[in-house]
Protein backbone atom coordinates (compact mmCIF):
# COMPACT_ATOMS: atom_id res chain seq x y z
CA UNK A 1 0.00 0.00 0.00
CA UNK A 2 1.42 3.13 -1.06
CA UNK A 3 1.88 5.34 1.12
CA UNK A 4 1.19 9.49 1.10
CA UNK A 5 3.88 10.96 3.15
CA UNK A 6 2.75 14.08 5.17
CA UNK A 7 4.75 16.29 6.71
CA UNK A 8 5.01 16.49 10.37
CA UNK A 9 6.68 19.94 11.30
CA UNK A 10 9.01 19.80 14.36
CA UNK A 11 8.79 22.57 16.75
CA UNK A 12 12.04 22.73 18.27
CA UNK A 13 11.72 25.76 20.89
CA UNK A 14 15.69 26.24 21.43
CA UNK A 15 17.07 28.40 23.90
CA UNK A 16 20.10 30.53 23.52
CA UNK A 17 22.53 28.30 26.06
CA UNK A 18 25.41 28.31 24.25
CA UNK A 19 27.31 25.70 26.50
CA UNK A 20 24.67 22.96 25.12
CA UNK A 21 26.41 20.47 22.84
CA UNK A 22 22.89 19.38 20.89
CA UNK A 23 23.93 18.78 17.61
CA UNK A 24 21.54 18.61 14.54
CA UNK A 25 21.82 16.64 11.10
CA UNK A 26 19.94 17.39 8.18
CA UNK A 27 19.92 15.95 4.86
CA UNK A 28 17.27 13.93 2.16
CA UNK A 29 17.05 10.55 2.14
CA UNK A 30 14.43 7.51 0.79
CA UNK A 31 13.13 10.72 -1.40
CA UNK A 32 12.38 12.98 1.36
CA UNK A 33 13.91 15.10 3.87
CA UNK A 34 15.53 13.43 7.62
CA UNK A 35 16.39 15.96 10.81
CA UNK A 36 18.47 14.32 13.34
CA UNK A 37 18.74 16.19 17.09
CA UNK A 38 20.82 14.83 19.82
CA UNK A 39 22.64 15.64 22.55
CA UNK A 40 26.47 14.32 21.85
CA UNK A 41 29.30 16.29 20.43
CA UNK A 42 29.39 13.82 17.24
CA UNK A 43 27.15 14.20 14.34
CA UNK A 44 27.98 10.68 13.12
CA UNK A 45 27.40 11.51 9.75
CA UNK A 46 29.26 9.13 8.02
CA UNK A 47 27.14 6.01 9.60
CA UNK A 48 24.25 7.30 9.79
CA UNK A 49 24.78 7.46 5.60
CA UNK A 50 25.98 4.40 5.60
CA UNK A 51 22.84 2.96 7.42
CA UNK A 52 20.57 4.69 5.02
CA UNK A 53 22.41 2.88 2.31
CA UNK A 54 21.84 -0.25 3.58
CA UNK A 55 18.22 -0.01 4.37
CA UNK A 56 18.24 1.10 1.32
CA UNK A 57 19.74 -1.62 -0.34
CA UNK A 58 17.26 -3.81 1.67
CA UNK A 59 13.88 -2.02 0.91
CA UNK A 60 13.80 0.31 -2.06
CA UNK A 61 11.57 -0.64 -4.63
CA UNK A 62 13.70 2.31 -6.72
CA UNK A 63 16.77 0.63 -6.42
CA UNK A 64 16.96 -1.95 -8.97
CA UNK A 65 19.53 -4.55 -6.75
CA UNK A 66 17.72 -3.65 -3.48
CA UNK A 67 16.34 -7.31 -2.49
CA UNK A 68 13.44 -6.24 -2.82
CA UNK A 69 13.63 -5.92 -6.32
CA UNK A 70 15.41 -8.68 -7.14
CA UNK A 71 12.32 -10.60 -5.21
CA UNK A 72 9.96 -8.80 -7.21
CA UNK A 73 11.60 -9.42 -10.83
CA UNK A 74 12.10 -13.31 -8.55
CA UNK A 75 16.01 -13.15 -9.65
CA UNK A 76 16.74 -14.17 -6.02
CA UNK A 77 14.80 -14.74 -2.32
CA UNK A 78 17.19 -14.44 0.02
CA UNK A 79 17.20 -11.16 2.35
CA UNK A 80 18.52 -9.61 5.03
CA UNK A 81 18.00 -8.53 8.94
CA UNK A 82 16.66 -5.04 7.62
CA UNK A 83 14.29 -6.74 5.32
CA UNK A 84 13.30 -9.81 7.72
CA UNK A 85 12.36 -7.55 10.85
CA UNK A 86 9.66 -5.18 8.61
CA UNK A 87 8.44 -8.15 6.62
CA UNK A 88 7.24 -10.10 9.76
CA UNK A 89 5.91 -6.88 11.49
CA UNK A 90 4.07 -5.92 8.16
CA UNK A 91 2.90 -9.77 8.44
CA UNK A 92 1.69 -9.56 12.13
CA UNK A 93 -0.03 -6.30 11.12
CA UNK A 94 -2.02 -7.37 8.26
CA UNK A 95 -3.59 -9.85 10.40
CA UNK A 96 -4.40 -7.62 12.95
CA UNK A 97 -5.91 -5.52 10.58
CA UNK A 98 -7.32 -8.02 8.46
CA UNK A 99 -5.23 -7.11 5.24
CA UNK A 100 -6.13 -3.43 5.90
CA UNK A 101 -2.52 -3.01 5.48
CA UNK A 102 -1.07 -4.88 2.75
CA UNK A 103 2.25 -4.82 1.16
CA UNK A 104 1.23 -6.37 -1.89
CA UNK A 105 -1.26 -3.84 -2.69
CA UNK A 106 0.97 -1.75 -4.53
CA UNK A 107 0.77 -2.73 -8.29
CA UNK A 108 -3.03 -1.64 -7.63
CA UNK A 109 -1.98 1.54 -6.24
CA UNK A 110 0.11 2.26 -9.08
CA UNK A 111 -2.71 1.28 -11.99
CA UNK A 112 -5.14 4.16 -10.55
CA UNK A 113 -2.76 7.14 -12.09
CA UNK A 114 -3.71 11.07 -12.11
CA UNK A 115 -5.06 12.88 -14.58
CA UNK A 116 -3.53 16.29 -15.20
CA UNK A 117 -6.87 17.81 -14.08
CA UNK A 118 -7.20 15.33 -11.18
CA UNK A 119 -10.46 13.77 -12.57
CA UNK A 120 -11.03 9.91 -12.11
CA UNK A 121 -10.37 7.96 -15.20
CA UNK A 122 -12.11 5.40 -16.55
CA UNK A 123 -9.58 2.31 -15.41
CA UNK A 124 -10.16 -1.29 -17.21
CA UNK A 125 -12.09 -3.04 -14.71
CA UNK A 126 -10.21 -6.46 -16.56
CA UNK A 127 -6.77 -5.03 -15.81
CA UNK A 128 -7.93 -4.43 -11.98
CA UNK A 129 -8.98 -7.57 -11.91
CA UNK A 130 -5.95 -8.61 -12.99
CA UNK A 131 -3.67 -7.29 -10.63
CA UNK A 132 -6.17 -8.35 -7.76
CA UNK A 133 -5.39 -11.87 -8.04
CA UNK A 134 -2.03 -11.26 -6.85
CA UNK A 135 -3.03 -9.13 -3.72
CA UNK A 136 -2.58 -10.82 -0.60
CA UNK A 137 0.32 -10.79 2.03
CA UNK A 138 -0.62 -14.25 2.98
CA UNK A 139 0.65 -15.05 -0.66
CA UNK A 140 3.73 -14.90 1.02
CA UNK A 141 5.72 -16.78 3.56
CA UNK A 142 9.40 -16.24 5.52
CA UNK A 143 11.73 -19.34 6.17
CA UNK A 144 14.09 -18.45 7.80
CA UNK A 145 15.99 -15.49 5.93
CA UNK A 146 14.85 -16.06 2.76
CA UNK A 147 11.00 -15.44 1.19
CA UNK A 148 8.43 -17.36 -1.09
CA UNK A 149 5.38 -15.94 -3.15
CA UNK A 150 2.76 -18.14 -4.14
CA UNK A 151 2.80 -16.80 -7.53
CA UNK A 152 5.86 -15.33 -9.51
CA UNK A 153 3.37 -11.80 -10.05
CA UNK A 154 2.89 -11.20 -6.42
CA UNK A 155 4.19 -7.28 -5.93
CA UNK A 156 6.31 -6.55 -2.60
CA UNK A 157 6.17 -2.63 -1.45
CA UNK A 158 6.92 -1.44 2.00
CA UNK A 159 6.63 1.70 1.45
CA UNK A 160 4.17 2.61 4.06
CA UNK A 161 6.24 1.00 6.51
CA UNK A 162 9.99 1.61 5.47
CA UNK A 163 10.68 5.11 6.82
CA UNK A 164 9.04 4.22 10.18
CA UNK A 165 11.47 1.35 10.18
CA UNK A 166 14.27 3.81 9.32
CA UNK A 167 13.74 6.19 11.93
CA UNK A 168 13.84 2.89 14.32
CA UNK A 169 17.09 1.95 13.22
CA UNK A 170 18.66 5.31 13.85
CA UNK A 171 17.28 5.89 17.07
CA UNK A 172 18.79 2.70 18.24
CA UNK A 173 22.09 3.36 16.77
CA UNK A 174 22.09 7.42 18.85
CA UNK A 175 21.17 4.69 21.63
CA UNK A 176 23.71 2.25 21.20
CA UNK A 177 26.04 5.25 21.56
CA UNK A 178 24.89 5.87 25.31
CA UNK A 179 22.96 8.82 23.80
CA UNK A 180 20.03 9.35 26.01
CA UNK A 181 18.28 12.45 24.64
CA UNK A 182 17.55 12.65 20.71
CA UNK A 183 14.44 13.30 18.44
CA UNK A 184 14.58 11.60 14.94
CA UNK A 185 12.38 12.76 12.09
CA UNK A 186 11.94 11.33 8.26
CA UNK A 187 9.81 12.43 6.11
CA UNK A 188 7.44 13.07 8.70
CA UNK A 189 7.92 9.96 10.97
CA UNK A 190 9.38 11.03 14.81
CA UNK A 191 10.17 8.56 17.37
CA UNK A 192 11.99 10.88 20.39
CA UNK A 193 13.71 10.36 23.93
CA UNK A 194 14.50 12.14 26.70
CA UNK A 195 14.32 15.83 26.84
CA UNK A 196 15.21 18.96 24.32
CA UNK A 197 18.13 19.40 26.34
CA UNK A 198 18.33 23.17 24.94
CA UNK A 199 14.32 23.58 26.41
CA UNK A 200 15.03 21.38 29.49
CA UNK A 201 11.86 20.03 28.51
CA UNK A 202 10.15 17.03 26.64
CA UNK A 203 10.25 17.45 23.26
CA UNK A 204 7.37 18.89 21.20
CA UNK A 205 6.16 18.40 17.74
CA UNK A 206 3.42 19.61 15.26
CA UNK A 207 0.46 17.71 14.13
CA UNK A 208 -1.00 19.85 10.61
CA UNK A 209 -3.84 20.73 9.82
CA UNK A 210 -5.22 19.66 6.53
CA UNK A 211 -5.46 21.96 3.52
CA UNK A 212 -5.85 20.99 -0.11
CA UNK A 213 -4.18 24.30 -1.05
CA UNK A 214 -1.16 23.11 0.25
CA UNK A 215 -0.56 25.80 2.88
CA UNK A 216 1.38 24.80 5.86
CA UNK A 217 -0.40 25.78 9.43
CA UNK A 218 0.16 23.64 12.81
CA UNK A 219 -3.02 22.74 14.27
CA UNK A 220 -1.93 20.62 17.49
CA UNK A 221 1.61 20.63 19.63
CA UNK A 222 2.01 17.35 21.17
CA UNK A 223 4.49 16.31 23.83
CA UNK A 224 6.48 13.26 22.99
CA UNK A 225 8.77 11.10 25.53
CA UNK A 226 10.48 7.88 24.74
CA UNK A 227 7.68 6.93 22.21
CA UNK A 228 7.12 7.68 18.21
CA UNK A 229 4.51 9.39 16.25
CA UNK A 230 3.71 8.76 12.33
CA UNK A 231 0.82 10.85 10.22
CA UNK A 232 -0.41 10.02 7.12
CA UNK A 233 -3.05 12.08 5.04
CA UNK A 234 -5.35 12.03 2.49
CA UNK A 235 -5.74 15.56 1.39
CA UNK A 236 -2.41 15.43 -0.78
CA UNK A 237 -3.48 13.49 -3.38
CA UNK A 238 -7.20 12.76 -4.64
CA UNK A 239 -9.33 12.75 -7.26
CA UNK A 240 -12.84 14.14 -7.94
CA UNK A 241 -15.59 12.17 -10.03
CA UNK A 242 -17.61 13.42 -12.31
CA UNK A 243 -20.31 14.51 -9.34
CA UNK A 244 -17.72 15.82 -7.48
CA UNK A 245 -17.08 13.48 -4.93
CA UNK A 246 -13.90 13.76 -3.86
CA UNK A 247 -11.79 10.22 -3.64
CA UNK A 248 -8.21 10.06 -1.64
CA UNK A 249 -5.62 7.51 -2.96
CA UNK A 250 -6.47 4.81 -0.83
CA UNK A 251 -7.67 1.62 -2.52
CA UNK A 252 -9.65 -1.04 -0.87
CA UNK A 253 -7.71 -4.17 -0.64
CA UNK A 254 -10.57 -6.15 -1.26
CA UNK A 255 -12.01 -4.72 -4.78
CA UNK A 256 -8.96 -2.76 -5.89
CA UNK A 257 -11.03 0.58 -6.57
CA UNK A 258 -10.87 3.72 -4.54
CA UNK A 259 -12.45 4.30 -1.11
CA UNK A 260 -14.19 7.04 -0.28
CA UNK A 261 -13.26 8.75 2.95
CA UNK A 262 -13.71 11.69 5.08
CA UNK A 263 -10.57 11.17 7.28
CA UNK A 264 -8.02 13.65 6.33
CA UNK A 265 -4.87 12.88 8.15
CA UNK A 266 -4.35 10.07 10.69
CA UNK A 267 -1.78 10.31 14.01
CA UNK A 268 -0.71 7.28 15.90
CA UNK A 269 1.70 7.39 18.95
CA UNK A 270 3.49 4.12 19.73
CA UNK A 271 6.74 3.01 21.35
CA UNK A 272 7.85 1.88 17.87
CA UNK A 273 7.83 4.33 14.92
CA UNK A 274 7.40 1.16 12.22
CA UNK A 275 4.24 0.10 14.07
CA UNK A 276 2.90 3.90 14.14
CA UNK A 277 3.67 4.22 10.45
CA UNK A 278 1.92 1.12 9.48
CA UNK A 279 -1.18 1.59 11.37
CA UNK A 280 -1.16 5.36 10.36
CA UNK A 281 -1.61 3.95 6.75
CA UNK A 282 -3.98 0.86 7.62
CA UNK A 283 -6.23 3.78 9.93
CA UNK A 284 -7.14 5.68 6.51
CA UNK A 285 -8.68 2.50 4.54
CA UNK A 286 -10.84 1.03 7.81
CA UNK A 287 -12.78 4.44 8.64
CA UNK A 288 -13.58 5.72 12.14
CA UNK A 289 -16.18 3.33 13.20
CA UNK A 290 -13.32 0.36 12.44
CA UNK A 291 -10.59 2.71 14.12
CA UNK A 292 -13.11 2.90 17.13
CA UNK A 293 -13.52 -0.69 17.20
CA UNK A 294 -10.05 -1.64 16.65
CA UNK A 295 -8.37 0.43 19.43
CA UNK A 296 -10.88 -0.94 22.62
CA UNK A 297 -8.56 -3.80 21.96
CA UNK A 298 -5.30 -1.85 21.68
CA UNK A 299 -4.81 0.74 24.34
CA UNK A 300 -0.95 0.56 23.43
CA UNK A 301 -1.95 2.89 20.43
CA UNK A 302 -3.08 6.43 20.59
CA UNK A 303 -4.89 8.15 18.31
CA UNK A 304 -5.73 11.57 16.42
CA UNK A 305 -7.68 11.69 13.70
CA UNK A 306 -8.85 14.88 11.71
CA UNK A 307 -11.77 14.64 9.82
CA UNK A 308 -14.66 16.64 7.36
CA UNK A 309 -18.06 15.98 9.26
CA UNK A 310 -21.70 16.52 6.84
CA UNK A 311 -20.80 19.98 6.66
CA UNK A 312 -17.42 19.65 5.26
CA UNK A 313 -16.16 21.28 8.16
CA UNK A 314 -13.32 19.80 9.91
CA UNK A 315 -13.20 17.84 13.51
CA UNK A 316 -11.01 16.05 15.38
CA UNK A 317 -10.95 13.14 17.65
CA UNK A 318 -8.41 11.94 19.68
CA UNK A 319 -8.82 7.95 21.09
CA UNK A 320 -6.71 5.88 23.17
CA UNK A 321 -5.50 9.06 25.62
CA UNK A 322 -3.56 11.19 22.45
CA UNK A 323 -1.92 14.23 24.12
CA UNK A 324 -4.37 17.23 24.36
Amino acid sequence: MKKIVIIVLLILVLSCKDETKDNTLTGSVFGTSYSIIHNSNRIYKTQLDSLFAVINKSLSTYQTNSDISKLNRNEAFVVDRHFMKVYDASKEIFGKTEGAFDPTIGNVVNAWKFGAENIIEKVDSLKIDSLMQYVGYDKTYRYENTIRKSNPNVYLEFNAIAKGYAVDVVSEFLESKNIENYLVEIGGEIRAKGINTKKQSAWKVGVEEPNFEGEQVILRAVTLKDEAMATSGTYRKFKIDVAGNRYAHIIDTETGYPSKTNLLSISVIAKSCMIADAYATAFKAMGIDRIKTFLEKHPELKVFLIFENNENKLETLSLNGFPE
